[in-house]
């Protein structure tokens, strides 16, 4: 039997969950397949309930990480096999180089030296990112990540003499002893190039609603300006778009659950920066559960954000750069082409198990989320389960805490 708790995931439930049995004395080990640990939350500009930046939240969760012995975590690694049974697992995780010094160097003037660029998927591709880099500024580990397949040759001959990058560095596997495991695998924005009807994606000022919050967050694209993607104009009539692929028996069959109320915090956004600026939200309805429909209220009160009921049939790119939905009205009983100069399309979340390796053994339903594994001391958390807000992804990672606990204890 083993005591200690494998979390495969390292967003908000993952951290949770980890910090949850490593500060009753459990050994934990954490495996995240991004560079950086925090998850979706590191992406956003700010979270529900309290509409906090993700440094509020996560460098607090990262200064226990640091000072808890009893975790151990390993970035940019994948599990790849799982034998045993509850009690009693060993864990192969394979782990790629990350190809800098194991300490906080700032390479950050070696980096900006570099020539080769690549898509920053940090940025959902709004941007390019050098091939030595760090995600954000609260990053964590703060450790840059070095990607030789983006160096140019000038790059390779410039990166090989800092005492600090290891080019030779090799792939590892190693593997672990474990009692339970924690799948919290989290989730990732659905492919907008899947959604035809909506233009696939192909208008230039159509964007999803997790690249509306990297425009939005300070460390963006943009420094925080919400600014067209094709021009870098300031928009002045924006539409969102909600349900985007969700609802849909041809894309995601569930609804997301937070696409609504972070469709009304972009509105949010857009407000702020931009006084005189028009917000128009195509719905099919608008969810707000809960303490949210105190914040759904306060939102529908400003004037010039403006509700309509009803399906969006179409997108279009006019010549401009604007782009124009087609609308059944549902309360007026028309349809209409309605011109935007940015719209925003809130994308459902898909589980990232659906499409990822299942070395488990759990089964998944016809969405993708874990349904079982509990009786084989494994425990879903966050929205590796169901789609969860923040606040609520966190409270899944304690209760998952609790039960891989009480595995490892022997009930």
């Amino acid at each position: 039997m083993s005591n200690a708790i494998l979390v495969v995931g390292g967003g908000f439930s993952g951290l949770t969950a980890a910090l949850e049995a490593a500060e009753v004395g459990y050994d934990v080990f954490i495996v995240e397949k991004s560079p950086f640990l925090g998850g979706r939350v590191a992406q956003l500009n700010k979270y529900f309930p309290k509409l906090c930046p993700p440094s509020c939240g996560l460098e607090i969760q990262f200064q226990r990480i640091k000072k808890n012995p009893k975790i151990k975590f390993f970035t940019q690694a994948t599990v790849s096999s799982v034998k045993g049974s509850a009690g009693d697992y060993t864990v192969k995780v394979h782990i790629e180089p990350r190809r800098t010094a194991p300490n906080s160097a700032d390479l950050g003037l070696l980096a900006s030296s570099l020539s080769g660029e690549t898509d920053n998927d940090f940025d959902f591709n709004l941007t390019k990112r050098k091939a030595l880099y760090l995600s954000a500024p609260f990053a964590f580990p703060s450790r840059y990540v070095l990607d030789t397949d983006t160096l140019s040759k000038e790059d390779q001959i410039r990166v090989a003499k800092s005492a600090f990058v290891n080019l030779n560095e090799a792939c590892r596997d190693i593997e672990l002893s474990v009692g339970s495991i924690i799948l919290a695998t989290g989730w990732k924005p659905y492919d907008v190039t899947r959604l035809a009807n909506l233009g696939s994606g192909a208008a230039p000022n159509c964007i999803s609603n997790m690249q509306m919050e990297r425009l939005a967050s300070p460390h963006g694209p943009t420094g925080g300006r919400i600014k067209r993607p094709a021009d870098g104009a300031e928009p002045k009539n924006i539409a969102f778009v909600q349900c985007a692929g969700s609802r849909d028996q041809n894309h995601l069959n569930f609804c997301s659950y937070i696409c609504c109320m972070a469709s009304l915090k972009q509105a949010a956004y857009v407000r702020e920066q931009y006084p005189n600026a028009r917000v128009t939200v195509y719905y099919i309805d608008l969810r707000t559960p809960g303490r949210y429909e105190n914040f759904r209220k306060k939102i529908t009160c400003d004037d010039r954000i403006h509700l309509v009921k009803g399906k969006v049939a179409g997108l279009e790119a006019a010549a401009n750069g604007d782009v124009i939905v087609e609308v059944e009205d549902a309360v007026k009983g028309e349809k209409r082409k309605i011109k935007h100069d940015l719209v925003v399309l809130a994308t459902g979340m898909q589980p990232s198990l659906a499409a990822d390796a299942n070395p488990y053994g759990v089964t998944l339903d016809a969405d993708g989320f874990i349904v079982d594994g509990e009786d084989k001391g494994i425990f879903a958390a966050g929205c590796a389960k169901q789609p969860l807000d923040v606040m609520r992804s966190a409270q899944s990672g304690t209760s998952a805490a609790l039960k891989a606990i009480q595995t490892v204890r022997g009930r």
